[in-house]
């Protein structure tokens, strides 16, 4: 074993022994019970020695400067840059991940840049950046060295963003979200067939995270739903997904439809078609829902902000690229006056569409 793999591997908390020398982790409801020497299906975490080891601490696949509307995340400090970065593995299965060489990766080359938590926070602040993305893959499989990049963020007034399955037992899921100022939540389907058959997992641990954010944190938080084509498109599951975010949740958490495009083990599956995100969206606004956005594809009114009251235009967007600004300095539509809600600053960022990998070694501690 490699100094580096010895240096990545970290104690965790949420595991019990069971009979016969195995070991349960308790960090999301797949509640893997393993042998010695045995992985999750996350793969990072591990039975070694009698306990469950996180595998994959302080090493990343990689560090990005990304607009924040990449997420995506429309109404937390638009136009700002973030600094995401991810690691390997995933607690659930997609057949349909767009980053699947990430998330489903068994090889630990794939975690080509090592970082301590001081050192992303450090970097966050000198490249600029207003938020860390814990991304590409789960941060619920890293939610250790999550925790710890959040704590020394926060230190340095660094926000901090989860973007996430929303795949987590309630106890970590307590411990984790206190430290995120924001959050996108992948709600994949509304029905457990499509998660049980598509995913690996469940729909209702997924819809408590959900209830939890809204219900018990002061997270900003928004709901993206990837729509492919004859599986979770249909108009009755959109009639019921929207209905249920617009009674759980209320009429302010923004909704981001997104494009399916083959990948992974759909390739067979067909693109899903532009008319079909404006139909789920049109669905979503005539359940009450007054942010829905438009994803993976170019659509200026459909990834635009529009005052819930007066109807205008308060924030214009082509791709990541803002444009038109009506708020006031404190989030309000200039026209009419309207709160929208979301955590705003006097003045947008400009930060715009560009994307730009980082090497963390020279914002390393001498």
């Amino acid at each position: 074993m490699t100094t580096e793999i010895q240096d990545a591997i970290f104690p965790t908390r949420y595991w019990h022994l069971l009979e016969a020398g195995r070991v349960q982790c308790d960090l999301c409801p797949r509640l893997c019970k393993l042998q010695e020497g045995q992985r999750g299906l996350c793969f990072v975490r591990a039975n070694l020695g009698g306990r469950i080891l996180l595998t994959t601490y302080g090493r990343s696949s990689g560090f990005c400067i990304d607009p924040i509307e990449k997420k995506p995340l429309n109404h937390f400090l638009p136009g700002t840059p973030i600094l995401s970065f991810g690691t390997a593995g995933c607690n659930l299965s997609c057949k349909f991940c767009q980053n699947w060489d990430i998330s489903k990766s068994r090889e630990m080359d794939t975690l080509a840049d090592n970082a301590s938590p001081e050192t992303i926070a450090r970097a966050a602040v000198e490249l600029g950046c207003r938020s860390v993305a814990y991304t590409y893959n789960d941060p619920t499989v890293f939610h250790e060295y999550a925790l710890d990049v959040a704590r020394a963020c926060q230190e340095r007034g660094i926000k901090s963003v989860a973007v996430t399955s929303g795949y987590v037992c309630p106890a970590p899921r307590a411990e984790f979200y206190p430290w995120m100022d924001a959050a996108n939540v992948d709600l994949k389907a509304f029905s457990e067939d499509f998660y049980h058959r598509l995913c690996g997992g469940h729909l209702q641990p997924v819809l408590d995270t959900l209830v939890y954010l809204q219900r018990e944190t002061s997270v900003w938080f928004e709901i993206t739903t990837l729509l492919i084509p004859g599986e979770n498109d249909s108009e009755a599951e959109l009639q019921a997904l929207t209905q249920w975010i617009a009674e759980h949740l209320g009429p302010e958490v923004p909704l981001h439809f997104t494009a399916f495009h083959p990948d992974w083990k759909m390739l067979d599956t067909p693109a899903t078609p532009p008319a079909t995100l404006t139909k789920a969206r049109r669905i979503a606004l005539g359940n009450g829902l007054r942010y829905v956005y438009t994803g993976n594809v170019h659509d200026r009114a459909g990834s635009s902000t529009y005052c819930h009251q007066c109807g205008a235009r308060v924030i214009e967007r082509d791709w990541y690229v803002l444009g038109e600004w009506r708020l006031t300095a404190e989030g309000h539509c200039a026209l009419c006056g309207a709160p929208c809600a979301g955590v705003f600053e006097a003045r947008p960022g400009t930060w715009g569409n560009r994307r730009q990998p980082v090497r963390l070694s020279r914002y390393a501690a001498a």
